[in-house]
């Protein structure tokens, strides 16, 4: 209750500032208008009294908001009555009141909410969220070790004027986003925000110390630590799923049709690998503003805590709900959206998903030989010729701008040799071979693994290139099933490397968003007010691949020189490959986030590093 109660006294305490400080501007008008004249007084009033507007509507949007359910999916008790036992069970042993629903979430955490009433006088219905990751890779005793901890937040009336405190975040959040960063009344605002802050996160960190007692009480020390050891590792895997296997799909067009349980069978898999990260310490770095303590802390606090015998469980947690297979696709059906994606089973997803991503980069480098043969659809026969001509040198140049040219062709075989393998694949003589425990593989259709290197040594010079053509025909390979697909530059896949606001490009006012692949030119207020907010709200307003067709694209390839005049505010000037020039001027008033001037200036030295070979 003290953290919620702190929330309380310190949301009456914002009320109290806004109000003081409308008294302050009141009467700092009256005394202008009387020292100078109404006009003046208005004029000088009028900015401080629309800030304090924006604190009102700040506060109001807290008061009629409520923290809303996480998506998931309900699990019924007849769905998995061990699981709704066992929470039953800890509940009683926390002396605390069983939630009302279970709900599995797509996500390494486990959580508590309640409903309540009259300021948390009155409980409510109260939800317990589990991650579906946690019952896929902890052990039933780490699982009660988690749960116990969170109902210790019941037990301990952590819960109850749970919407109050996030009413709190919220004005105070509300409010400091709708003040400039120049207005006096604002200064007030953001120092009493840190004040909230800090009062708030020091009652949370408390609060998680008890909820960890409750869970020591349950599970036993070894067990509690051993859970907390191991949530973080989790973290760390279900990152590397997603990042390794479920995202190249997904930016592609394509969705596995078993999101969940390829994680399940990704932690089987690599369990030699997470037993080594457990051998290893994570680096901590805890402040004052975390609203969690230490992991060294609270271990401490779970060994100190009396060694009690608990009967041991150390079946996988997923042995809980029996049908959890059939909860994952569930599961997935529930949060998300697939979109127009194509649904493939994890092995023919896998495959599509790399062969996409080496044609995406195969199509990089076949629009640059098409700008260099004025080939229309190019391809590898089309490079083929290009070496046979002795002019491989010029385009692999482009992609090697560190090396002569005579050089830039030799270190081009480890390009010739992607290039094989998406003609290998296209011609149906090589397959992908789909792993949990390792990379995926190129093999021919009796399983065996294959890879083309020494045949793409052959073909990048003219002596050799028909030795290279005959032994890609032995095995099956078409040249021509290499060919260009996308003639354009999209930003498919692309990450975002920096944002800027307030440049003029071309003369116009806009702000700049850097992506690993090309500029997003947006359209921006001649006002600089709010840079850093509009660009937050501009990459939050939708996927990567989104804002580069809604706005003005332009790919680096496309760029064919680059003139710096000014490194700080940034002066230069684009030259594209069909001599359109594009000035940027960086203003005074320009904004960042993070150090996006850093990475625009270091994309910028890069094509004049490439342009000037």
């Amino acid at each position: 209750m003290l953290r919620a109660a702190a929330s309380v006294f310190m949301l009456l305490g914002f009320y109290v500032v806004a109000l003081l400080q409308l008294v302050a501007v009141l009467a700092f008008v009256v005394w202008v208008s009387i020292e100078s004249s109404a006009t003046v007084g208005l004029k000088l009033g009028l900015p401080l009294l629309f800030a304090l507007g924006a604190t009102a509507v700040g506060l109001w949007r807290a008061i009629r908001t409520r923290p809303e359910p996480m998506h998931g999916l309900i699990v019924a008790p007849h769905d998995a009555p061990e699981l709704w036992g066992l929470v039953r069970a800890l509940a009683t042993e926390v002396g605390t009141r069983m939630p009302d629903e279970i709900r599995l979430v797509p996500e390494v955490n486990a959580a508590v909410s309640e409903d309540a009433k009259l300021l948390g006088l009155v409980g409510g219905r109260r939800l317990l969220y589990l991650g579906m990751p946690l019952l896929q890779a902890l052990s039933v005793d780490q699982l009660r070790s988690v749960v116990a901890h969170e109902l210790g937040h019941y037990s301990g009336s952590h819960t109850r004027l749970g919407a109050v405190a996030y009413r709190g975040r919220l004005a105070i959040g509300h409010t400091i986003g709708r003040i400039g960063p120049w207005n006096p009344v604002g200064w007030v605002f953001r120092g009493y925000a840190r004040l909230y802050l800090l009062v708030d996160n020091a009652a949370s960190r408390r609060q998680e110390l008890d909820a960890d007692r409750a869970s020591v009480r349950v599970a036993g020390p070894e067990v509690a630590t051993s859970a907390l050891h191991e949530l973080p590792i989790i973290d760390a895997a279900w990152d590397f799923y997603f990042g390794a296997y479920v995202a190249p799909g997904w930016e592609a067009g394509f969705a596995p049709d078993d999101v969940f349980g390829g994680f399940g069978a990704l932690v089987a898999a690599r369990n030699d690998e997470l037993a080594k990260m457990r051998d290893k310490e994570p680096e901590e770095h805890r402040s004052r503003w975390d609203t969690h303590p230490s992991n060294a802390e609270r271990i401490a606090v779970m060994r100190s805590a009396p060694q009690v015998a608990h009967p041991a469980d150390g079946r996988p947690a997923g042995v809980l709900v029996p049908s959890i297979t059939a909860a994952g696709v569930a599961l997935q059906r529930a949060v998300i959206e697939v979109g127009n994606r194509q649904v493939l089973p994890w092995p023919q997803f896998t495959a599509a998903a790399t062969t996409a991503r080496l044609q995406r980069n195969a199509d990089r480098l076949f629009r640059s030989l098409g700008r260099l043969t004025g080939v229309s659809d190019p391809g590898l026969g089309t490079l083929f010729d290009l070496v046979a001509a002795g002019r491989l040198g010029e385009l692999a140049e482009e992609f090697y701008p560190d090396a002569t040219r005579k050089e830039a062709a030799v270190r081009f075989a480890a390009t010739m040799d992607l290039l094989f393998v998406l003609a290998a694949v296209r011609s149906g003589a090589a397959y992908w071979r789909h792993s949990w425990s390792e990379p995926v593989k190129l093999t021919d259709a009796d399983g065996a693994e294959i890879d083309f290197e020494e045949i793409a040594k052959l073909a990048v010079s003219p002596d050799t290139l028909e030795q290279a053509r005959t032994r890609l025909a032995e095995v099956g390979v078409r040249v021509e099933a290499a060919a260009i697909v996308e003639k354009a530059a999209t930003a498919t896949g692309a990450d975002i490397i920096g944002a800027l606001a307030n440049f003029k490009v071309d003369g116009m006012h806009t702000d700049l968003i850097l992506l690993d692949r090309g500029f997003v030119f947006v359209p921006a207020p001649k006002s600089t007010d709010n840079g850093k907010d509009r660009l937050q709200s501009l990459l939050g307003s939708g996927p990567v691949e989104e804002l580069a067709k809604r706005f003005h694209f332009l790919p680096y390839e496309e760029i064919a020189s680059v003139t710096i005049t000014k490194r700080s505010p940034v002066r230069a000037e684009l030259r594209t490959h069909n001599g359109t020039v594009i000035p940027l001027e960086e203003r005074w008033t320009g904004e960042q986030l993070g150090k996006s001037q850093d990475a625009l200036l270091a994309v910028l030295d890069r094509i004049v590093l490439r342009a000037a070979v």
